[in-house]
């Protein structure tokens, strides 16, 4: 069985700690005892180490060694409009997992009123989710997780390649992948608000080169459409 594995703030004199509500977390849920082995990452690299202490407000871990690092098959960032935050929530934890490199927060037309004020004081919560995802798959690192940002903002990020997910009448997103993706490749991937893109949505990201695609027939939740979408594009560049 793969080890578990922790995120710490740092690593100082081959020590590490995890203090507070997590170190709680740690010792009272997970039963984390002194003289266990973890995996731990300070977001950088990934060491193995022994806890040499484990009390509640405080677990501390000693450095053995590195682990080597296993790069991700596609840097992926996706670009989710503002839905209702059980949805949002659901994308964040579940892209996570599937390895999405970073995650901006989009305030489209269609957004409802007020969840772009309303995202400023769950920053704290859907970062806590992006934690607990990346350590429940082993993540190296964590995503990025941005403040939402208004649509031509994100649309005039550089990537190697763009897609804007549509409805059914735009080309299937396997026909827009390229025929030798390159693990050098920075992929970007928009995903709209529950009543879609408007006209001027559109024609904003036409003018800037993004590619329509769609995941076929049929009307798909949010949260459907943007696990669904991660896992093809990361489908196909881990068969390169």
């Amino acid at each position: 069985m793969a080890r578990r594995r922790f995120f710490v703030d740092r690593i100082h004199h081959q020590q590490a700690q995890i203090s507070g509500d997590d170190a709680h977390h740690l010792t009272r849920v997970l039963r984390v005892e002194k003289g266990q082995r973890f995996e731990i990452s300070d977001n950088a690299c990934v060491y193995l180490a022994d806890v040499v202490e484990a009390r509640k407000d405080r677990v501390l871990f000693q450095v053995l060694e590195k682990v080597p690092l296993k790069p991700p098959p596609l840097n992926l960032a996706l670009l989710v409009s503002l839905i209702k935050f059980d949805r949002l929530e659901w994308i964040l934890e579940k892209t996570t997992e599937l390895g999405v490199s970073g995650i901006t927060l989009i305030n489209a037309d269609r957004s409802e009123k007020g969840l772009d004020r309303a995202a400023a004081r769950r920053m704290n919560r859907w970062r806590r989710i992006v934690l607990e995802s990346s350590q429940q798959s082993r993540r190296d690192r964590l995503p990025q997780l941005l403040d939402p940002v208004p649509l031509r903002h994100a649309l005039s990020a550089q990537f190697s390649h763009r897609y804007m997910l549509e409805e059914e009448q735009a080309p299937p997103i396997l026909a827009r992948t390229p025929p030798g993706p390159s693990p050098d490749d920075h992929v970007a991937l928009l995903l709209g608000p529950e009543g879609g893109w408007t006209d001027r949505e559109r024609e904003m990201a036409r003018e800037l080169d993004w590619s329509p695609v769609s995941l076929g027939p049929g009307v798909l939740r949010s949260e459907t459409a943007a696990i669904s979408a991660v896992a093809v594009l990361t489908a196909v560049w881990l068969a390169a």
